[in-house]
């Protein structure tokens, strides 16, 4: 009946001490309340004079006051802290989701994570609010109401003492029932969200495929499926609120007919019989109130267990719990800190600093599976790269690059392997040392760094050794553009700076020029200030990129650049134009260029084929396409789709192209 999560939150001890003294107050005042009314009802039956009732008139109103007061403040202190917890619940979601995002999409679905981020806190937050306030009145009101009932009149005491387990046990059986119909409506409503999103980004698609009808009876069964649940639910809940109030007045009716009797047969007197009728309704009112909320904070029950186990807090908190049981200080959910919430750093581990011409990232046999899937997704994935140099990723579709993209921009954490990020690494030659990695830098073409276990020997240089990119630090310094950039809801400036909020005029202008925007923002009716997004002007594919483009171009810091697909659905003369635009954004970054277009090899310095989640050949573009290994078989078998004239320079003289 009670959610034990509930007491592992933040500062919960404390809230639940704090309600307790509320609770107390409360029931202390409402024997106050029937004390005046009792009190002024057996002097006025026995007639004493009107005036002389009204000091109890008085006390009456002053402990309704003071009931009142206690309920406000109550609510007060309630609002307060669960809008603390419910923002730092927030807090760590949105952070989960920007580490885990690719991760947990593929478990869980857009809408159901999107419904958990927009509605989900919000149902946290009334949870809170509703049942940890119900959940102390239960356990005190009754308690010190039966202990003053008891000496007024033993037969009512014992009635209250041995119906109040019974409602106990109906409350939790009927919570067994409404728990099971509430999360399995909670489950259909994440597949109905789910459904909703997926048919309407696919909603071209499914138009142009003849299969939008199709879909749409898919989602109306779904929503059927969705609304019978939810029926089902409130049946149950309004059942159980029915029979527990004829529990709760047949307690009462016991207790008024067995003290009607007794005072007809003069074995209890007046006052005491009217103190004990008085307190009786107020002893069941708190179980009448939890089991009145109880199925109407269900959805928030559920959520918070969602939202405990997609950040990974339920551990976190047991782990705390059993370490220290007895501590009741409020702590934040959220430790202020540079490393992701999802131990994407080491602690102990060096700060990774920004990226250089003398940085070099060693990745070795790294690897990543899906989560459910029977098969590992990428496999001993180890190269390194060095300084502001540009990678290719090329394969087929379903190799393995945009795994391999996201684990470099650090939003999923590799299952196994080890990286390291090295910083003032002295490039010297290798000599016949078999043990040393290639690195290729732009400068020199392959060369070699000495290397012992990804240490580079005599230098000062220093090193983070991490089990994931999952870093703030290095995501702060990383770009990542997909196939499809996001537009948020919001102007066209504020799309631009979204990593650089301050950037001056002459910057945007800058940024726009470069990118060749001058001529979309010119068509919009208010220039740079148009609403652009969803609900706002509609933007084409290139234009997005351009965008996108145009943020990373404002934001010098980000020293590293990586491309999914950027230009996949782009018409070859829209590409090409773009192109003139990306590669002088390129120059002086670190970039990852994972692509299907083979032109762009031409203008890479080194290159990653990947076939079946590894990674069979790497190496300069030129070098691969005449050595007739995995990039030759490649070119190969694009070439009735993309034709590819043959190898080039690095200097651009001949074309890599397709």
């Amino acid at each position: 009946m009670f959610d034990k999560a509930i007491f592992q939150l933040p500062g919960a001890r404390r809230a639940i001490a704090v309600l307790i003294a509320f609770s107390l107050a409360r029931a202390l005042l409402t024997v106050g309340q029937a004390f005046s009314l009792a009190s002024a009802f057996t002097n006025l039956w026995g007639g004493a004079p009107v005036p002389d009732q009204a000091p109890f008139v008085i006390g009456f109103l002053v402990c309704f006051i003071g009931r009142q007061g206690v309920t406000w403040g109550q609510d007060a202190y309630l609002e307060k802290f669960a809008a603390a917890r419910a923002d730092e619940l927030r807090d760590r979601l949105l952070r989960t989701l920007f580490s885990r995002g690719t991760e947990l999409t593929a478990q869980r679905g857009t809408g159901n994570l999107c419904s958990l981020a927009l509605e989900g806190i919000d149902q946290v937050e009334t949870y809170l609010r509703l049942m940890m306030p119900k959940l102390t009145n239960v356990i005190v009101v009754p308690l010190v109401l039966l202990l003053w009932i008891f000496p007024l009149d033993w037969v009512s005491g014992i009635i209250a003492l041995v119906v109040f387990p019974f409602i106990i046990l109906y409350m939790v059986m009927l919570g067994y029932t409404a728990k099971n119909e509430a999360a399995r409506r909670y489950r259909e409503f994440g597949v109905l969200s789910n459904h909703f999103v997926d048919s309407l980004r696919g909603l071209d698609t499914l138009k142009f495929f003849g299969r939008s009808k199709a879909r749409g009876r898919d989602v109306f069964v779904t929503s059927e499926r969705f609304r019978e649940i939810t029926m089902k639910t409130l049946r149950v809940a309004t059942l159980s609120g029915a029979v527990l109030d004829v529990f709760a007045t047949l307690s009462l009716a016991a207790v008024a007919i067995m003290l009607g009797f007794r005072l007809v047969d003069g074995s209890v007197m007046l006052f005491p019989a009217m103190f004990v009728l008085i307190l009786t309704p107020e002893y069941f009112r708190p179980v009448r109130e939890f089991a009145a909320d109880y199925h109407a904070s269900l959805d928030g029950k559920n959520a918070l267990a969602d939202v405990l186990e997609v950040t990974g807090l339920n551990e976190e908190m047991e782990t705390k719990s059993s370490a220290s049981a007895a501590s009741v200080a409020e702590e934040p959910l959220v430790t202020v800190r540079d490393e992701s919430p999802t131990n994407a750093l080491h602690d102990e581990a060096p700060a990774v600093e920004p990226w250089g011409e003398g940085s070099t990232l060693a990745v070795r046999g790294v690897g990543y599976a899906y989560p459910g899937a029977d098969a590992p997704s990428l496999s001993g994935i180890t190269f390194d790269v060095h300084g502001c140099m540009k990678v290719g990723i090329v394969g087929l579709s379903g190799s393995g690059k945009s795994t391999l993209l996201r684990l470099l921009a650090g939003f999923a954490q590799p299952t196994e392997g080890v990286i390291t990020v090295l910083n003032g690494v002295e490039r010297e030659a290798c000599g016949a040392d078999a043990k040393c990695p290639s690195v290729m830098t732009p400068e020199t073409g392959t060369s070699t760094v000495k290397m012992l276990n990804g240490t580079p020997p005599n230098t000062a240089a220093s090193s983070a050794l991490v089990s994931s990119l999952c870093s703030e630090r290095w995501r702060g310094q990383a770009t990542y553009i997909p196939q499809d950039p996001y537009i948020f809801h919001a102007t066209v400036r504020e799309n631009m700076t979204f990593y650089r909020p301050d950037a001056s005029e002459e910057e945007i202008q800058a940024a726009v020029c470069a990118m060749g925007l001058q001529e979309f923002i010119d068509s919009l009716p208010q220039g740079l200030d148009t609403l652009i997004g969803e609900g706002g002007r509609a933007v084409s594919g290139g234009q997005a990129q351009r965008i996108a483009l145009a943020r990373a171009l404002l934001d010098p810091s980000r020293r590293i650049l990586l491309f999914d697909e950027p230009t996949a659905h782009l018409d070859v003369e829209t590409e090409m134009e773009l192109k003139e635009r990306m590669l002088p954004l390129m120059e002086g970054r670190l970039v990852f260029f994972a692509t299907h277009r083979l032109h762009w090899m031409a203008n890479m310095n080194w290159v990653l084929v990947v076939e079946n989640g590894r990674i069979v050949e790497q190496g300069a573009p030129q070098e691969l396409a005449a050595a007739g290994g995995a990039f030759a078989r490649l070119v190969d078998r694009m070439r009735g789709v993309e034709p590819m004239r043959g190898a080039e320079s690095v200097d651009g003289e001949e074309a890599c192209d397709e």
